[in-house]
Order: C-alpha cells, then sequence, then structure tokens
C-alpha cells in the first residue's frame, strides 16, 4: 500500500511538472521531511525588486539623533545606510514637515505661512545628506503628514485649494535640489488620510512640467481603495506610478493586482525591536512578496530616536534616544534587513513564484533576487509567536524543522557554491546569533540543501560583499542629567534646540533683537495645523526624564505680541497625538498680565489665577518649582504664588509653551530635578 502510494505520488508530480515546469516541484514524501524546491529563470522572471526601506517621520521619530556627539551619531548612520556594515538601507523615506502632530511630535515646515519659505529647517536634509553620503545610490521619498494651517486657505483640508499644496510641494522638491543637491525620487499623496483624484493628477502632470519627470509617484499611503480607482480612470491610472499600501499583512487585493502597478508596502513593521520584532521584520520581508507581490517594503521607524514615554517606544530598526549619554543599540531588525539589502540592489529582479519564490512545505518562505550574473536567496522560518508584529492581526499557523533541497536550473544551473549567513532568534534570555556567516554549501549538479530550524533567517548568495559591521561598544546609558541648562548660542539659526521634543507648534533656534541674548529658541509656527491627527491649541515642546517628580526649572521670556502667553510646566504626560490631553503642571503668563496654575494643556482645571506685572516687549524670567504635592511660580525671582497640587499629579517631562500659535521667544533655560 505504502509502495503503491509513493508511486502514485511520483505519477502526480510528474504530471505537474509537464504542465507546469516553471512552477516549483515539491516532493515531500510520506515518510520525509525532505522537499526540493526548483529555482530557475528558465521562464522569465518576475517583479523588479526596489529595495528597503526605512521612514524617518510620522512624526519626529529621529529627532533625538542629530544632538548626538561624534563618532556615535557617524556611527549610528553608518549601521542604517553604509553599504556591506549595517541594514545599508535601499530606501530613505522622509516625511515632509507640516507644523503638526504625526504621532511623536512635529516636524518643521518649509513654509510656515504663504510668505516664509526656508529649506535650512528641520533635520531631515542632514538624514538625506548624510544617507546619500554612505550610499549614493540610496533613494528619497518624501510624504506629508500634515500641512501648515494656511494651506487650503485654513478649512483643514489640504484639498479645497489644489493648486495651491500642489505648489507647496513642488518648492519642497526644488528646494531638496538647489540648497542641498537632493533629487527626490519618488512622493507621496497624504499619510494615511483620503486621497483627491484632482490633486494627485495635478501633481503628477506639475512634476512633469517641472523637471522631475523621473520621480514616480505614490499612492496613496493607506489602503486599498485606489486601486479600484484607477482601474476606473485611465487618466489617473497614468498619474499613479506606484500602489503604497500600510500593513498590507502581506497579501495584496484582486483589484491591486489587476492595475498591473508596481505594489509597495510602503510602511509596516511599527514593532518592538526586539527578538519578536526582528521575527516580525523577517517574515514580512519575504512574505510581503511571496503573498502579496509586494517589491518594496518600508520600516516605520528608521530609529527609535525619540523618548522612550512617547508612543510606539522603540518601533525602530535600531534605537538611540540617549545623545546625553552616547548610547545607542544595534537592535535584531539591523540584521534583518542585512540579509537582504547586503546582497541585493534595487533593479534586480525576483524570481516567479514558484520557480524562486514561495512558501515552504513545512512553514516558512523563500524568495530569490538576482540580477545577470548573480543570485541571492533568502529563506525565513520564523514561527508565528515569535514574529507577531503590531498590526494586523497574524493568523495561526505552524512551522516544525525541515529539511529543503533546492535544485539550481536555467542561467543560475553552473554554480557551484554560495556563501551563506544565518540568523538564529533565540528566547527566554538567550542570546540571538545574528548574521554569521558560515562555510560555504557546495552545489552539486545544481542542487543544495539546507537543515531549518524554528526562528532562522539564511541568506545563500553567489556575492562575497556581505559584512557585520562593528564599532566598539558605545557609552553605558544614563538617564537625561538631572541638571541642565541651555542658552542657545552654540547653535545654526533655524535648527532645533537639543533634546527638546516638540508636541505641537514648532520651536526653532533663531536670532533676537536683543544683543544680550543673540540666539534664542522661538515659536515659530504660524496657526494651527491641517492636522494629521489631534494637536493641542497650545504649542509645546518636551524634555527631560518621564518618570522626574520633582523639579525646579527657570526660562527667560519674551512677548512678541498681545492675545499670547508663554508656559513653563512638569510633571507633563501624554505626549504624541494625545498632547491635547497632556496633564501635569502649568504655569502660564499671559501678555494681558494674568497668570494661571493649571493641571492641563487645555487650561481646563486651573488650580489658581492672579495678576502680575510682565510688559509684552520686555524679558523676563519664569520659574517653577514642583515637589511633593507642592507648585510654586516665580517671575523675575520673586515667588507670586505657592499652590497645592492633586494627589494623582506625580511624575512626566518637563515643558515649556506658548499660549497660541503665534512668536515668542525662550533663553537661558535651566533645570534641577531630584532623581
Amino acid at each position: 500500500m505504502i509502495k503503491q502510494s509513493a508511486t502514485l505520488i511520483s505519477t502526480t508530480m510528474s504530471m505537474l511538472f509537464i504542465s507546469y515546469f516553471s512552477i516549483i516541484i515539491v516532493l515531500c514524501f510520506i515518510q520525509s521531511s525532505e522537499c526540493v524546491y526548483n529555482i530557475d529563470d528558465s521562464s522569465g522572471v518576475g517583479r523588479i525588486f526596489d529595495g528597503i526601506g526605512g521612514l524617518s517621520g510620522g512624526g519626529a521619530t529621529s529627532r533625538l539623533l542629530v544632538n548626538y556627539a561624534e563618532p556615535e551619531r557617524s556611527h549610528i548612520l553608518d549601521y542604517m545606510f553604509l553599504p556591506q556594515f549595517g541594514a545599508s538601507l535601499h530606501i530613505l523615506k522622509v516625511e515632509i514637515g507640516g507644523d503638526a502632530q504625526s504621532t511623536d511630535g512635529t516636524e518643521s515646515s518649509h513654509m510656515h505661512s504663504p510668505d516664509d519659505e526656508n529649506y535650512q529647517r528641520g533635520y531631515e536634509w542632514w538624514l538625506m545628506k548624510e544617507a546619500k553620503k554612505r550610499n549614493p545610490s540610496i533613494k528619497l521619498y518624501g510624504l506629508p503628514w500634515g500641512f501648515p494651517g494656511w494651506i487650503g486657505n485654513g478649512n483643514g483640508s489640504p484639498y479645497s485649494n489644489i493648486t495651491m499644496t500642489v505648489d507647496y510641494i513642488l518648492r519642497w522638491m526644488k528646494g531638496a535640489q538647489k540648497y542641498h543637491g537632493l533629487y527626490i525620487d519618488y512622493i507621496g499623496i497624504w499619510n494615511e488620510r483620503i486621497y483627491n483624484k484632482g490633486y494627485i493628477k495635478l501633481l503628477k502632470k506639475t512634476l512633469n512640467e517641472n523637471g522631475f519627470e523621473k520621480t514616480m509617484l505614490v499612492a496613496s499611503d493607506n489602503k486599498w481603495e485606489i486601486s479600484t480607482d484607477i482601474l476606473q480612470d485611465t487618466e489617473l491610472a497614468k498619474a499613479v506610478d506606484i500602489i503604497g499600501i500600510h500593513y498590507p499583512g502581506t497579501k495584496t487585493t484582486d483589484d491591486t493586482l489587476k492595475t498591473g502597478k508596481t505594489i509597495w508596502s510602503s510602511e509596516d513593521y511599527s514593532t518592538f525591536n526586539d527578538e519578536v520584532g526582528g521575527g516580525c521584520w523577517a517574515r514580512i520581508l519575504n512574505q510581503n512578496y511571496v503573498n502579496g507581490n509586494m517589491t518594496s517594503t518600508i520600516s516605520w521607524n528608521l530609529i527609535a530616536s525619540y523618548y522612550n514615554a512617547l508612543p510606539y517606544t522603540r518601533n525602530g530598526l535600531m534605537t538611540a534616544n540617549e545623545p546625553w549619554s552616547g548610547h545607542y543599540d544595534v537592535d535584531t531588525p539591523i540584521w534583518v534587513s542585512a540579509h537582504t539589502t547586503q546582497f541585493t540592489q534595487p533593479g534586480w529582479n525576483y524570481l516567479k513564484h514558484g520557480s524562486g519564490a514561495g512558501h515552504l512545505d513545512k512553514g516558512g518562505s523563500y524568495v530569490t533576487i538576482v540580477n545577470e550574473t548573480q543570485l541571492t536567496m533568502i529563506i525565513e522560518t520564523m514561527s508565528h509567536d515569535h514574529s507577531i508584529c503590531i498590526r494586523p492581526k497574524l493568523p495561526a499557523y505552524n512551522v516544525t524543522k525541515q529539511t529543503a533541497t533546492f535544485h539550481l536550473k536555467g542561467t543560475f544551473s553552473s554554480i557551484q557554491s554560495l556563501n551563506v549567513w544565518k540568523s538564529k532568534f533565540k528566547y527566554g534570555g538567550a542570546k540571538s546569533e545574528m548574521f554569521v556567516q558560515m562555510q560555504p554549501v557546495k552545489v552539486v549538479n545544481g542542487e543544495f540543501t539546507v537543515n531549518l530550524d524554528l526562528d532562522e533567517i539564511y541568506t545563500l548568495t553567489t556575492s562575497t560583499a556581505g559584512k557585520k559591521g562593528q564599532y566598539d561598544e558605545p557609552p553605558p546609558s544614563s538617564p537625561f542629567p538631572i541638571i541642565y541648562s541651555d542658552n542657545f548660542d552654540d547653535y545654526d539659526e533655524f535648527s532645533e534646540g537639543s533634546n527638546f521634543a516638540d508636541q505641537s507648534g514648532v520651536f526653532e533656534i533663531r536670532q533676537s533683537n536683543d544683543a544680550d541674548h543673540g540666539l534664542v529658541m522661538r515659536q515659530v509656527a504660524a496657526s494651527y495645523p491641517v492636522i494629521w491627527c489631534q494637536d493641542s491649541n497650545s504649542p509645546v515642546s518636551f524634555i527631560g526624564n518621564s518618570s522626574w517628580k520633582d523639579v525646579s526649572m527657570s526660562v527667560d521670556a519674551f512677548l512678541e505680541k498681545d492675545g499670547t502667553g508663554v508656559m513653563v510646566g512638569a510633571r507633563a504626560t501624554n505626549g504624541g497625538c494625545k498632547i491635547h490631553k497632556s496633564h501635569g503642571v502649568f504655569f502660564w503668563i499671559l501678555s494681558n498680565g494674568t497668570y494661571l496654575l493649571t493641571a492641563d494643556i487645555d487650561k481646563l482645571e486651573v488650580y489658581t489665577k492672579g495678576t502680575v506685572g510682565v510688559a509684552k516687549n520686555k524679558w523676563f524670567n519664569i520659574g517653577l518649582i514642583v515637589m511633593e504635592r507642592q507648585a510654586t511660580g516665580s517671575i523675575d525671582g520673586r515667588d507670586i504664588f505657592t499652590h497645592s497640587l492633586y494627589e494623582d499629579t506625580v511624575n512626566g517631562f518637563l515643558a515649556i509653551g506658548t499660549l497660541t500659535f503665534a512668536p515668542s521667544m525662550f533663553d537661558n533655560f535651566n533645570i534641577t530635578a531630584t532623581a
């Protein structure tokens, strides 16, 4: 009976081979754990491989990186961008700053108002140039999350005047090229928000008319709905070059495939970067193509360089959020990326499903990426519980130990050996073995065999270029210093104050009109933005340690207009998209001479209020001491109140802010905290 079954299986498989000779043949016998898979380009290759990327933005996720001192800052950049060293990314996607909160903070717009245009603001220009220094071939991708309030005539939509918004984006692209020598390869619409077909068409037309014919338009950086519109609208189909989907769960819809368009997972991962996060990244890098025909996957985020207490702690490919200590962590997703990026390049091709890409019979997946002379295969066997991404829900599946034999055919049939790199994830306190070079595997008569255990990644490649880059251990981790000061004098104008994390509005280094103050930090966002998520009506920036409870702080302040005010705060909570719900202890000085002590950023819960003699257009010092359940506020060293606090106001960041989206200046910032 066993012999008859084996004969029947053999006959069936032979018939499949005759009918589908370019489709993978899986010969898994009843009493054997060994399977055979064909790697064959005889019938042609599959889709073009567009590369693996990381996303800086959405928002302010790289905020603390620029503050690092050398050499640690360069080391971190090398781990992300240097070819044949670390993640060696092919694509850098950045937020086009819009003065709006977009997850972990705000990023500065190049145009705070229609008559304000500047291309020295923010750190994304710097980051793109640093990436290009390391890899001149890296592709650049820009996408807005929010827009300054004047866009859309102040009505909260970028589409009420699409000509204005197209011009705004075009200016950003021209500024990148003129002032920084950066050509933007890909441009998006509006992150995870509604798209407008008229806007997409006009943007593409305008790009083509202004020297950006090679820039590819990605739409819509959200879900799949645009695929149906593309099928029904030929003009829209011509305008959209790439369908970009967020968190697709490795699946693609039928309508998307029918468009014939290039398909990307243009934002994915978003998972804590431990071993499970690395496993998530490993699984989706392969299976986004195997299951969904997606030819690029871009990680949100590039680097977790924001305070841990802000949303999505450590959801980056690596972690660098202690510029004051110089400490950083090279996390598992860096080496997962290397399994693909160090041995391939955009413009190569995936081999077709069934003849170089597919699922392993006993769980896991494999893809093969080739050019005319080189071949790279990546295999992953990530188990369900060790590769769960933050979203979407991962259906149950099983992976077991297996032996896989691969049969090289076509162009690559004469290969005699393949270089091997392996990662083995371990759990329960054991240290994972990441990106280890193994002995080459011999290819005999076009075949080689790999023994696969659970939670492993293999790269088998003709390339000899791989390297596990390494620097000396960075300085040890340490908390934010309990004594800290900044007079803002040692900065470039239009940059940001070190370690300040803007949560609403934008605080930039600017030149004051007062020789005694020189460079200062100034709130510059001119109006409430076109939001991506809920902003506070009062601009605010966080700094320090979210665990701080008892602190003393002071700063010089300058009110520039009537109807404005300034704030210092302690124990501030709820950053990110919940900034409008931030609670803590906030001391406000308003231009009409009123002071307030409030328990929330929206000033709904007032502890006490009164009047104080401050004047517009004159510097004064504002101080706040918070100890246990008591707060004391001072002006120019004179105490003006001491008040009891709510018992549940315990700990949080320090903060500075302004009453409205209007200019006010700060200088000579000082902190003393109790550890």
